[in-house]
């Protein structure tokens, strides 16, 4: 980073996310809420030391202050809670981590504040005839046109039939549909995978594809909002709202929770979990090995409520 020295920091701060953004290409909702946190943590220390802070000054910052910061967020008008704590935690130390490789100014008392302890929560999918009703319910909706319910069925049926995450699957072009027997897809940290294409899911597109009013170029979104605009994440889970509250499900039948479904169901069904890893386009097994321990947990309760010694 040229003349980095002469940055306060903010103006590292934003250097920081440029590098989150571009090189580590991470989700516009994540570098939001990095963006916040680092906001408020630049913030309160320069309120706390009484000045603007510079390059050096981030390499001077002890244990104490940003336990102090912590504290203040963990008791303030918004307290957080153990998780949000630990995330605040990490997205700081993932900058200060930055300055010490590009700029060569690390600040060591950091490495003595520990995070909160957080259990890790589990996977909250939803149950296959859950699942199949969120996908068949948007065209029992009077308020919808066709076109529309099409295309909420459609991207419904790509998150639970391909196990996509909802951003992978707004990602899609016009010039990807008709979709083939696999679709190349691009998740977090820009890794690319390969899912196969359940007739079900080229077919709900298909027909989403053919009602849709608006004339759409190749590289154009393939999904479109009302007024012919992209769709976007939250009219996405706004639509899964209004279809759960429909059909009596809990606040946890999200947009999400049906790629959750996905590997939930495929491993009951029998599938390896590497398989199901790759499918996910998990880093690491550990993220996937979740998911047995909600299988395990959903085998209990059904023993458990059709033993005839329970």
């Amino acid at each position: 980073m040229a003349a980095s020295g002469s940055l306060n920091a903010d103006q590292l701060l934003m250097a920081w996310l440029g590098h989150l953004a571009h090189e580590r290409r991470l989700s516009e909702r994540t570098l939001e809420a990095y963006g916040h946190i680092g906001r408020l943590y630049v913030g309160f220390m320069e309120r706390h030391r009484g000045e603007t802070l510079m390059l050096s000054d981030m390499g001077t910052i002890s244990a104490a202050e940003l336990r102090a910061h912590l504290a203040e967020r963990r008791s303030g008008d918004k307290p957080l809670n153990a998780r949000s704590l630990a995330q605040t935690l990490a997205a700081i130390r993932s900058f200060h981590n930055y300055l010490d490789r590009r700029c060569g100014v690390d600040a060591p008392q950091l490495a003595l504040v520990r995070g909160p302890r957080v259990k890790p929560s589990l996977p909250r999918p939803v149950t296959e005839d859950q699942a199949m009703g969120l996908l068949q319910e948007p065209d029992a909706d009077p308020d919808m046109e066709p076109w529309e319910a099409a295309r909420d069925r459609a991207v419904l049926t790509l998150l639970y039939g391909c196990g996509l995450r909802i951003s992978e699957g707004l990602s899609l072009k016009r010039s990807d549909a008709p979709l083939g027997e696999s679709l190349r897809i691009t998740g977090k940290g820009a890794k690319t995978r390969i899912v196969p294409v359940l007739p079900q899911v080229i077919e709900a597109v298909d027909d989403y594809v053919r009602l849709c009013p608006w004339p759409l170029a190749p590289e154009q979104a393939l999904f479109r909002a009302k007024r012919g605009g992209p769709l976007s994440p939250r009219q996405v889970q706004a639509t899964v709202q209004r279809l759960r509250g429909r059909l009596g499900l809990p606040a946890s039948a999200t947009p999400h929770a049906l790629r959750h479904s996905f590997a939930t169901h495929l491993l009951g069904a029998g599938a390896d979990l590497r398989s199901i890893q790759e499918l996910l386009g998990h880093a690491s097994l550990s993220t996937t090995q979740k998911y047995t321990q909600v299988d395990a947990a959903a085998l209990l309760k059904a023993y458990e409520a059709a033993h005839p010694r329970r």
